[in-house]
């Protein structure tokens, strides 16, 4: 006499295979979001702004060749009344700025050195404490172009309503590491401050 066959299960293996495959494109979403957002980040970088703009003042952030002499060139031009160099070693002094560029260093008697930041967040509450001082209503931005949007954020948090900010980008050769590791940072602080940090 012969068995009958046992019913079989249906076979689990198909499913899990496809549930794997939609968690991997969900797992792939935000790397092609970041992936998306970085080709805009890098084809819309700001470039340098004329220096025929005119602002009550101009700051400069350290950190990269070109911008304190962007800086001094704005002031020399007209474009600006005074210069804030934000960040600066708290050795440093006027004249010793001017021998590392060998410029005279009454070419600096409009120039501000700030000594408080170390970072973009404390160049912002710098530049806004400077700004308040002198009473400026606008501001030329100096920094690279990678790091404008971030210096840009930082200031819109501390600046009072009103002040006009020009970005003035130095021109540069960014590197794409250089501006990846950028654009994560900015993309990291406009999140936190959406969530509300300060």
């Amino acid at each position: 006499m012969s068995r009958k066959p046992t019913p079989r299960r249906p076979a689990r293996s198909g499913k899990r295979a496809s549930a794997r495959r939609w968690l991997a494109r969900l797992a792939a979403l935000p790397l092609l979001g970041w992936a998306l957002g970085f080709v805009w980040f890098t084809l819309t970088l700001p470039g340098p702004a004329p220096l025929t703009a005119r602002t009550d003042g101009v700051v400069v952030l350290t950190g990269g060749a070109g911008r304190f002499l962007r800086g001094l060139a704005s002031v020399e031009a007209g474009a600006a009344r005074r210069l804030l160099v934000s960040g600066v070693d708290r050795n440093t002094s006027r004249k010793q700025l001017a021998a590392a560029y060998d410029i005279p260093v009454r070419r600096l008697n409009t120039t501000d050195l700030g000594y408080a930041a170390i970072d973009t967040r404390s160049n912002a509450e710098e530049t806004a404490a400077w700004v308040r001082r002198h009473r400026f209503t606008s501001i030329r931005l100096v920094t690279s172009a990678g790091h404008m949007r971030r210096a840009r954020l930082e200031l819109a948090r501390v600046l009072p309503d009103g002040i006009t900010v020009l970005p003035d980008a130095v021109p540069s050769e960014p590197k794409a590491p250089g501006l990846a590791f950028e654009y994560t940072k900015w993309l990291a602080r406009r999140a936190a401050l959406l969530a509300g940090a300060a």
